[in-house]
């Protein structure tokens, strides 16, 4: 009589420890940061300041989330800073021109798609590696905002032009509304589509996904369009906050974004990535600063903190890597 043998059960290794803090870790330090600054900073946990601390990291979870694609695709968007400033320069400008908030702040994310465009053509049709292109473009669209602008300020007074950036509904800002909204389509986007997984097979390994039909070119040109559409809406919340338009308002985005991807888990060689643990690395780094800050510790310490994390997050992305 012939007997069956039940399949040995997979023993947990180190390696699967490794795997799971480096999907896991930026919730754990959030926990942990958020207890050591409740017991430091009674205050700190009042719900008031909770969402001052999200709401003045909306348009950065915006930006990391969609440039979450760019880089599972195995790709860089170094533009998205320069890209910011773009769409705030042209919000203001618009509005100063039209009078009319609501087409102002409508040109911004629009503004975004085309330069996102721009980036995903010159990766995909000049076949220039996607860092070097967006380091390009960076300084293309720098320039264009300080053209736009002549290198000064565009201050904007119409009325309802800072409803998007201030307005809100009890503790809870609009802004914050749209930034939750847009995070969960693109959650459902990377997870539940057809498009999501073309994402991660390209990344994953680009020559198989080819052989398997997916069309690699028209894939990487989507991702970048969605990473400057982000963009231009941050610019446009990031705009209506200030009310003014400034050509170097955002420099330095793009960095705090890769590094908020990376702090999420997302491997840099691509294929793995989620869009909410990027989210939370944005998050992760503002409740750093906010700790060093109610702390009253060297700020120069912060970055050496933020820094020895990211360093670590690379290691176990490289584990996992390897694993794959």
């Amino acid at each position: 009589m012939a007997t069956t043998t039940a399949p040995a059960s997979r023993t947990f290794t180190g390696r699967d420890a490794l795997l799971f803090i480096r999907d896991y870790a930026v919730l754990l330090l959030i926990a942990l940061l958020v207890v050591v600054l409740a017991v430091v900073s009674p205050s700190f946990f009042s719900a008031a300041n909770l969402m001052n601390i999200v709401n003045q990291n909306v348009p950065l979870a915006m930006i990391a989330a969609a440039g979450t694609f760019v880089i599972i695709s195995g790709n860089f968007d170094l533009s998205t800073g320069a890209i910011f400033s773009v769409g705030a320069v042209v919000a203001a400008y618009v509005a100063v021109e039209t009078q009319n908030p609501w087409l102002a702040l409508a040109a911004a994310p629009l503004c975004g798609l085309l330069l996102g465009v721009l980036n995903g053509v010159a990766v995909t049709t000049l076949k220039v590696h996607s860092f070097l292109a967006t380091l390009a473009t960076s300084m293309v669209f720098s320039a264009i905002a300080v053209l736009i602008t002549k290198g000064s300020l565009i201050t904007v007074s119409v009325e309802g032009f800072s409803t998007l950036g201030r307005g809100r509904i009890g503790l809870v800002f609009y802004a914050v509304i749209v930034m939750v909204v847009f995070v969960a389509l693109l959650w459902f986007l990377l997870n539940r589509t057809v498009f999501g997984r073309h994402v991660f097979a390209v990344g994953g390994n680009q020559h198989a996904a080819e052989l398997s039909g997916v069309r690699v070119s028209r894939l990487r040109l989507s991702v970048f369009a969605l990473s400057g559409l982000a963009a231009g809406l941050a610019a446009a919340i990031g705009v209506s906050r200030i009310a003014s338009g400034q050509p170097q308002v955002g420099l330095g985005m793009e960095l705090d974004a890769i590094a908020a991807i990376i702090l999420g888990g997302t491997s840099i060689n691509g294929g793995i990535g989620a869009v909410w643990r990027s989210v939370a690395g944005v998050f992760l780094i503002a409740l750093i600063g906010n700790g060093f800050d109610i702390m009253n510790l060297n700020p120069q310490l912060k970055d050496l903190a933020t820094g020895v994390i990211i360093l670590a997050a690379v290691g176990l992305s490289a584990i996992g890597g390897r694993r794959r």
